[in-house]
C-alpha cells in the first residue's frame, strides 16, 4: 500500500463535499509532477485530504477506488484523474503550522513543495499526520 496527500481549496471542493458525495473523480490536476503521482496511485491506497487556502489543514482520510483514467475536464490529452472515496474525518484538523513544527514531518512535500497538489507520503509520515489528527 502507498500513501498520498491531495490538496483542495474548500471553496472549490471540500472534505464535506467528498463525505456528502461518498466518492469523486479527482480531476483538474494540471501539474506534471502531480500527474505522475496520480498515475502512481493504486486501488486501496490511503490518501490524506488537505484543505488549502484559508483552512490549511489535513482534515480527513480517503482511499483510491479507481486508478488513473483520462481526465474529462482536460482540454489536452494526457491528463488523468483518479477516483477517491471518503473513509473518515480526522477528529482534529492538523494545521499546516503544526506540520511545519513537527520534526518528523520536515521532509514531506507539504513543507518542501507547498504548491504541489498531489504528493506521496512515507508510511511513517502518514501515521504521524493521522496521529496528530487524533485518528
Amino acid at each position: 500500500m502507498q500513501y498520498w496527500l491531495v490538496k483542495s481549496e474548500p471553496e472549490t471542493y471540500s472534505w464535506d463535499d467528498l463525505v456528502r458525495d461518498g466518492r469523486t473523480d479527482w480531476t483538474g490536476v494540471r501539474n506534471y509532477a502531480a500527474r505522475l503521482h496520480l498515475k502512481g496511485m493504486r486501488t486501496g491506497d490511503q490518501v490524506l485530504f488537505y484543505h488549502s487556502g484559508d483552512g490549511k489543514s489535513v482534515v480527513g482520510v480517503a482511499r483510491v477506488t479507481r486508478t488513473a483514467f483520462p481526465d474529462a475536464t482536460a482540454k489536452e490529452p494526457g491528463w488523468v484523474a483518479v477516483e477517491l472515496a471518503a473513509v473518515r474525518p480526522l477528529p482534529r484538523p492538523v494545521p499546516l503550522a503544526a506540520v511545519k513544527a513537527d520534526a518528523a514531518l520536515q521532509a514531506i512535500g507539504l513543507v518542501r513543495q507547498g504548491r504541489l497538489s498531489v504528493m506521496p507520503l512515507q508510511p511513517a509520515e502518514f501515521a504521524r499526520l493521522t496521529k496528530l489528527g487524533g485518528g
